[in-house]
Parts: structure tokens; C-alpha cells; sequence
């Protein structure tokens, strides 16, 4: 291969790394928001549902929760891969 091929191929695997640290993170901030609005952690569900936006409320929550827990998988991510290769 050539070595913009293999730059290339490099760039590909990493971003799917990250994607699936991103995912990751995706799916378990709303794991994290779903186990708090069931168990009503300090009467958030009952808040939000005798709401009458009850759909924005979900929605700011679920963006909230996704870029943090997202953001944090990621960076995660990187600062495993970093640290490999940097023990190498």
C-alpha cells in the first residue's frame, strides 16, 4: 500500500474507535437518565410528567445526559488509545 493509503486507513480505524466510545457513552447516559426519572430521584419524574412540556423536558434532559456521558466515553477513548501507544 501506498502511505496515503495506509494514512487513510489509519484516519478510518480511528474514527470508528471513537464511534463506538461515542455510542458507548450514548447508551449509557440514557441509561443513567432512564434509571433516574424511574426511580424519581428528588420527584424528577413526577416533576416533569404534571408538566405541560413534558416532551421539551425529556428531550433537554436526554441532550444534556447524551453529550456528557458521549463527551466522556470518548475522551476516554482517546486517552486509552494515547496511552498505549505512548508506552510503546
Amino acid at each position: 500500500m501506498e502511505p496515503v493509503e495506509n494514512q487513510r486507513k489509519d484516519q478510518n480505524e480511528l474514527l470508528v474507535f471513537l464511534a463506538k466510545h461515542l455510542v458507548t457513552g450514548l447508551v449509557l447516559g440514557g441509561a443513567v437518565l432512564g434509571l433516574i426519572l424511574w426511580l424519581d430521584v428528588g420527584g424528577l419524574r413526577t416533576l416533569i410528567w404534571q408538566s405541560s412540556s413534558r416532551g421539551l423536558a425529556i428531550f433537554m434532559l436526554m441532550l444534556v445526559f447524551a453529550t456528557t456521558f458521549g463527551g466522556l466515553a470518548t475522551a476516554a477513548g482517546m486517552v486509552r488509545l494515547f496511552g498505549q501507544s505512548g508506552q510503546k
